[in-house]
């Protein structure tokens, strides 16, 4: 069974050798997960950079998703791919990478949702949660409302698909987002613009799962 992890990690454009040190102190955390994702690169110059970002993640055992570009994620091998709205079908995305890739889509609304909910993916990057100068176009905001109510509609549906949440995830938001039910948080900017990455990769990882604690508590009770 194919492992979703609850902290993606999507690169955002920056000069190469920093992006690669980023990378570098992220994979080395446990549990990690990178895309990446670097939209106005031409393919020769996205498929030399997704080379060397998958080297990296490989030395450490990190997952590494490509964004968008199918026929590079099958050249390299990559773990697996993340494909957009209008992007290519899901159903292709499969029978070019096989079963044993990952593959996940993004949804904005719960009619994206149960439309992928019949497709061959493993998981829905469900957003934007608010504003986020990570994406030139940028669908509407979700809000924590809309969360909570799509979150709700799934559950009555009996719909399982892991949800990652993503689009402008702050720390601080980390505690109510997976009390709507989603599995976990994706964010760019929140990592790729800090001082320190790794820490706050981790700082991110730990709320999560204190935050999934609770809630197993609670249960038992």
């Amino acid at each position: 069974m194919k492992k979703i992890e609850r902290l993606h990690y999507i690169t955002h454009a920056t000069n190469s050798d920093d992006l690669h040190r980023q990378i570098e102190s992220i994979a080395q955390e446990r549990r990690s997960w990178i895309q990446f994702r670097c939209k106005e690169l031409k393919d020769i110059t996205f498929l030399k950079e997704a080379s060397k970002v998958l080297s990296i993640t490989r030395q450490y055992g990190a997952t590494c998703i490509i964004n968008d570009r199918v026929e590079i994620a099958k050249e390299l091998d990559a773990d697996g791919v993340h494909i957009g709205k209008e992007d290519m079908e899901p159903k292709i995305a499969r029978q070019l990478l096989g079963n044993d890739k990952i593959i996940g889509c993004t949804a904005n609304t719960l009619e994206d949702i149960l439309w992928l909910n019949k497709q061959p993916i493993d998981y829905i990057g469900l957003g934007p949660l608010r504003y986020t100068p990570t994406k030139k176009r940028l669908s509407p905001i979700i809000g924590l409302e809309g969360y909570i109510h799509m979150m709700q509609e799934l559950g009555n549906r009996q719909i399982h698909l892991p949800i990652i949440a993503i689009g402008g995830i702050l720390l601080s938001d980390i505690e109510k987002l997976m009390q709507t039910g989603v599995h976990g948080i994706a964010v760019s900017a929140v990592i790729g613009n800090s001082v320190s990455p790794a820490n706050i990769y981790k700082e991110m990882l730990t709320k999560i799962e204190d935050t999934l604690g609770v809630f197993t508590n609670k249960e038992k009770i």
